[in-house]
């Protein structure tokens, strides 16, 4: 599962009065939790004004960089600023987003062309998010067109079949389920993420609906998403729903891998109320594994 760090955003009240106040302890802290915590990419988000975003996102990456070598992903509703602060990083990372809103992708698509940068594609386009699964495959087929005319291989792509709030959609997930598995018939070797806690805003218990978006969206195809890597419940439900699903690329019933593939599910702040959820979980995957290994 690639897991795209969210801590770094603007639009998080303490990242964005660490950017307004230049407080470069915070941006470091954050982005060493998440690296160790093992995200794959860290996201980097300044919303601020367009005029002092590339400045921000400069003093942001350099910050980063300070103290891991975890590649980033460059996030911004503007294409130029993405395309901006591409130099500013050490290594390639991955560019959120494009569309076929505007000139979004024909701004990003030539720079990444020839280099091993990796891109997050939209599921919209001018008329915004589209309300049924034909019109985002409509939207998919118009992006994989203008890929293959950039040379952009499908493995570099995460595509974002977009996530509405169950709250005013209750075709959310299935619409989004549909998507991915399309998809992956068409391009097996093709990235899908989603910004997932989309699912839940405006809803309560936000946190329960997440993880459970997660799983059956994980089964669906999803193999990338936009999530906090420090939170140890939604990365535990992750390795056990690979092992589940069978996708792990070190399985935890191989013996050489059993001890941080475990310790990752089971050292999880588990309140008393759900320790009897917990040990199911652990009991469940213990005798898969024995049934592996008979």
């Amino acid at each position: 599962m690639i897991i795209i760090g969210e801590k770094l955003n603007g639009s998080i009240p303490s990242v964005a009065k660490a950017i307004a106040e230049k407080d470069a302890d915070l941006i470091r802290e954050r982005a060493r939790m998440q690296a160790e915590a093992g995200a794959t990419f860290l996201d980097v988000c300044a919303s601020v004004e367009e005029a002092v975003e590339v400045e921000t996102l400069k003093w942001m990456i350099d910050l980063v960089q300070e103290v891991t070598d975890t590649p980033i992903c460059v996030d911004s509703p503007s294409a130029r600023s993405c395309v901006a602060a591409i130099p500013f990083c050490k290594r390639p990372g991955l560019i959120n987003s494009v569309s076929l809103e505007g000139d979004k992708i024909d701004t990003i698509f030539p720079v990444i062309a020839d280099t091993d940068w990796e891109c997050v594609a939209l599921l919209c386009d001018n008329d915004g998010i589209p309300d049924s699964v034909e019109r985002r495959m409509k939207i998919f087929f118009g992006i994989m067109e203008k890929a293959k005319q950039y040379g952009i291989a499908p493995s570099r792509l995460h595509i974002d079949p977009l996530v509405v709030t169950l709250g005013t959609d209750q075709t959310a997930l299935t619409v989004f389920a549909d998507c991915c598995r399309r998809i992956k018939y068409e391009y097996p070797e093709i990235h899908i993420t989603s910004g997932l806690s989309n699912i839940s805003f405006g809803l309560p218990v936000r946190k329960n609906i997440n993880q459970a978006f997660m799983v059956l969206a994980m089964n669906a195809g999803m193999d990338s998403a936009i999530v906090d890597p420090t939170n140890k419940n939604m990365i535990g439900m992750i390795y056990a729903t690979n092992a589940l699903l069978e996708r792990d690329e070190k399985p935890l019933f191989i013996p050489e891998n059993m001890n941080t593939a475990w310790i990752t599910l089971v050292n999880l702040e588990i309140k008393p109320q759900k320790k009897l959820h917990s040990q199911f979980l652990l009991l469940h995957l213990m005798r898969k594994c024995r049934r592996f290994s008979n």
